[in-house]
């Protein structure tokens, strides 16, 4: 990998778009700039939208959106959050949209053979050569989650962290698979994507937020490709993690659920298997399905945590999270860049749990 200037030079090279925000901007907060590019891989050309320019030693920041969405509507809440931009300042971002799933995306052709959720993980390096960046820290949501995890597994040293919001590692089984046939019998693609997007309280209680995202989804012009993207999804392999064993994450990680979401169980299934001493667990009560969507705050508040726990953003000022009077925890990079990997907390707060293996340790969330 070249130095910074020449990642710099190739952010130039990119081609600039004015994106425009959805919600007011707060005082001096100034419009981002987003530069969108797609690269070929050996499995079809990907788009990629950055935001920001790269920090010295710092990763990027890359997220990955589940089925239904783009990076838009997956993310967008999040970090155009206020809190958030103190994290937009400190990392260059790059959001990936599947492919097909871009805004203005042409239909994929009858018999198009679109990538397995195995081959969108293969497409990343493809993304990072171009930009010429080294190390990220992945956010994902549901299938973009499972494809971030499928990255890291084979790119270990390239992974400083994740953030796994509604992960399910598992291939279907036959259960499984013979429910999602019935349910294919009288549902069309976007209801049975809308369960898999939220829970059945949340479709019931059709809010002003299910409304838009079934609306979305109902009348997207690319639904064909869609359905492409949920096939592969529901056609994954197992991620085969073993606590203790060969096949595990080693960066720290961050796993994220809804109370009562459809991928809950799944997720506490994902926990029990990885490393306790470098994930964190994180329930949060009344998110829904898409916690990210409906609880920008809280999340960001945990990112933050995450980070810090890191080593980065030592500085931060955690407006909403204050420390245990039962417990302390510190988390501080050494003068060289070495990153803190301790991981030993438990966290509960109004909003949900957020817990590690080792006991002991409390921290406090006001919302």
């Amino acid at each position: 990998m070249e130095n910074g200037g020449s990642r710099q030079a190739t952010m130039a090279e990119l081609q600039e778009v004015q994106i425009t925000e959805e919600k007011p901007l707060l005082p001096g907060q100034t419009p981002e700039v987003a530069k969108t590019h797609s690269v070929e891989t050996p499995y079809g050309s990907v788009t990629f939208t950055v935001y920001g320019t790269p920090k010295p030693k710092r990763p990027a920041i890359l997220t990955y959106h589940d089925v239904g969405l783009n990076y838009k509507s997956c993310f967008q809440s999040l970090f155009q959050f206020g809190d958030m931009q103190e994290i937009i300042q400190n990392f260059v971002r790059v959001h990936v949209d599947a492919p097909g799933m871009e805004e203005g995306a042409p239909v994929f052709p009858v018999g198009y053979q679109y990538p397995s959720l195995d081959q969108l993980a293969d497409m990343i390096p493809c993304i990072l050569q171009y930009l010429n960046f080294s190390t990220i820290i992945g956010i994902g949501v549901g299938a973009g989650a499972y494809i971030l995890s499928r990255y890291a597994l084979n790119h270990q040293d390239t992974v400083e962290g994740l953030v796994l919001i509604n992960i399910d590692p598992n291939a279907k089984g036959w259960m499984d698979w013979a429910a999602h046939k019935l349910t294919g019998l009288t549902s069309s693609i976007s209801e049975m994507i809308l369960g898999h997007l939220f829970s059945q309280e949340e479709l019931s209680g059709n809010s002003e937020l299910i409304q838009k995202y079934r609306n979305i989804i109902t009348h997207a012009p690319n639904l064909d490709n869609i359905e492409l993207y949920w096939n592969s999804y529901n056609n994954r392999r197992d991620l085969n993690f073993e606590r203790g064993g060969d096949i595990t994450l080693k960066c720290p990680v961050m796993l994220v659920v809804g109370d009562q979401a459809p991928h809950e169980d799944a997720v506490v299934e994902c926990n029990s298997k990885l490393d306790p001493t470098q994930t964190s667990f994180l329930k949060m009560a009344d998110s829904g399905g898409q916690p990210q969507l409906t609880q920008p705050g809280k999340l960001t508040e945990a990112i933050k945590y995450f980070l810090q726990g890191m080593g980065y953003m030592a500085s931060s000022c955690m407006t909403r999270l204050s420390r245990s009077r039962t417990a302390s925890l510190t988390s501080a990079a050494s003068i060289d860049g070495s990153r803190s990997r301790s991981r030993t907390m438990s966290q509960s707060s109004e909003s949900g749990t957020l817990s590690s293996g080792a006991p002991g340790h409390t921290m406090e969330v006001s919302c």
